[in-house]
């Protein structure tokens, strides 16, 4: 019995100090909260937003060892410089944060850039997008690269193997083509100054090659950025010759493979691009030579078929000219004004006195319309202006009749309007102060009480004749005023 009581007591301080499950997430937040403002570099993976909802972007940040869950809120996200895809190296600046329902950890970054590789990669879009923009990618500024270069300049070090891919690849397939090497640094600090001088002293050769090979061998990312570089590739833009580019492997593309004449994805395949087996080309001119002749006999044999059929539409046209001019002649003779000209005299005699009979008629005719109708318009007029004389007097009678009821009708508002006159006359200052009397205006208005001036107030004081100006120079009230004070003798 004393056993189990043991058991019980200890048991119950174990529980005592046990915590739920929302005191220790507490705890750990507290812990997390402490930890201050981290910068962390990591590949991001599991990339998902930004959300459809509410713009927020969750995803994973990793290492060789561990991986952590990572949180950008919407406002941050829509300040990025580039967009986050799984792969890419970011450099991420934040803290710790536990979610508390569930208790799991998550990386909330405040800000974010790429680095390492990636922010090379940003580099090299920015600069391309800024080539683009100016017009050094596009298709039509490139120029043409003949089919068949007789001359190539290869741009390249001449201590690797490519320049020997190079020779292998035009010995193999055209032995005629003559290759002229310019050696330059491809890789290291001043290979892009070194690659720029080799393209300048290629495109001044004597004779001018009919392209310029520029190639190097594959690498990393970071090997390859000599040819990012951007003075480089306005060199390559700007080269008075065409140049082919043949830099890395397949996968990479370099900022002068965008703004070349020509890109291949290999040094071999520029060198193969530029230079046709001569196999080729013998087929390709006899298939050619033979393609012309045919097209020659069937173009001369149209031409000759065309040539007897203009002549026959020639022919056929003159004839029916000459008839159509034939017949035209013959009708200008036959004409009367060609075989007898006094026809046309006679005519025109003859037509003139119709005229004149036509006219006289008609003026005749028109005389007896006139006539006609002013014999009904004077009935008309003289009925119309009979009744004039009988409206005359009634318009004289109401004439009267209306000056008298008008004067009727003001004679009472004319006495009222002289009664109120009158009135207002009486009432005027103007009339009390025809009297002897006087108006004083303070600044604030007409002085009504002695509470309204004060002493060196200036005040206007108006007469019958005119104004007066005065100062203030005491204020007394009317029960200390003195009766004779009234008089001005005193």
């Amino acid at each position: 019995m004393a056993d189990n009581e043991a058991a019980g007591q200890s048991a119950a301080g174990k529980d005592a100090d046990a915590l739920s499950v929302s005191q220790a997430v507490e705890m750990a937040a507290n812990a997390l909260d402490a930890i201050p403002q981290l910068t962390v570099i990591g590949e991001v993976t599991g990339f998902r937003g930004p959300n459809a909802r509410s713009g927020h972007c969750y995803f994973q940040i990793k290492d060789d060892a561990s991986a952590v869950d990572c949180k950008i809120w919407r406002g941050v996200y829509s300040k990025r410089a580039f967009d986050l895809r799984d792969g890419l190296q970011v450099q991420f600046t934040g803290s710790f944060d536990l979610y508390k329902p569930t208790g799991r950890m998550s990386f909330i970054a405040r800000n974010f850039s790429l680095a390492g590789e990636g922010l090379l990669r940003q580099q090299v879009a920015a600069l391309a997008e800024k080539l683009r923009r100016e017009g050094l990618m596009d298709e039509a500024r490139k120029r043409h690269v003949p089919v068949f270069c007789n001359r190539v300049a290869v741009v390249t070090s001449l201590s690797g193997a490519v320049i020997d891919d190079v020779k292998r690849t035009l010995r193999r397939r055209n032995p005629l083509v003559e290759l002229v090497c310019v050696g330059a640094k491809v890789q290291g600090e001043g290979a892009p100054a070194e690659l720029i001088e080799a393209l300048r002293r290629a495109a001044a050769i004597e004779p001018a090659p009919d392209c310029i090979l520029l190639v190097r061998g594959g690498g990393s990312f970071e090997d390859l950025m000599t040819f990012n570089d951007e003075c480089l590739a306005r060199a390559v833009a700007s080269c008075p010759v065409p140049v082919v580019t043949g830099i890395g492997h397949e996968p990479d593309t370099s900022i002068c493979d965008m703004v070349s004449d020509r890109r291949c994805s290999t040094p071999t395949a520029a060198a193969e691009s530029v230079a046709p087996a001569l196999a080729d080309l013998v087929e390709v001119t006899s298939t050619r030579e033979r393609r012309l002749a045919n097209a020659m006999n069937v173009r001369l044999a149209a031409a000759q078929d065309a040539l007897g059929n203009d002549s026959q539409r020639v022919r056929r046209a003159m004839d029916a000219r000459l008839e159509r001019m034939r017949l035209t002649l013959e009708a200008a003779a036959a004409r009367p004004c060609l075989t007898d000209p006094t026809v046309i005299v006679d005519r025109r005699r003859v037509e003139l006195s119709q005229t004149a009979e036509r006219l006289d008629a008609a003026i005749e005719h028109a005389h007896k319309r006139f006539a006609q109708q002013l014999d009904l318009v004077i009935p008309r007029l003289r009925g119309a202006t009979a009744g004039f004389s009988k409206k005359r007097h009634a318009l004289e009678l109401s004439t009267s009749q209306l000056r008298h009821v008008g004067v009727s009708l003001l004679n009472a508002p004319c006495s009222q309007l002289a009664s109120s006159a009158a009135a207002l006359d009486a009432l005027s200052p103007l009339k009390v102060l025809a009297r002897g009397y006087s108006i004083a205006y303070a600044p604030a208005g007409v002085l009504t009480s002695i509470a309204d001036a004060h002493p060196d107030d200036e005040v206007r004081i108006a007469l019958a004749d005119g104004n007066v100006r005065a100062c203030v120079t005491s204020v007394e009230a009317a029960d200390n005023l003195n009766i004779d004070a009234a008089d001005p003798a005193n």
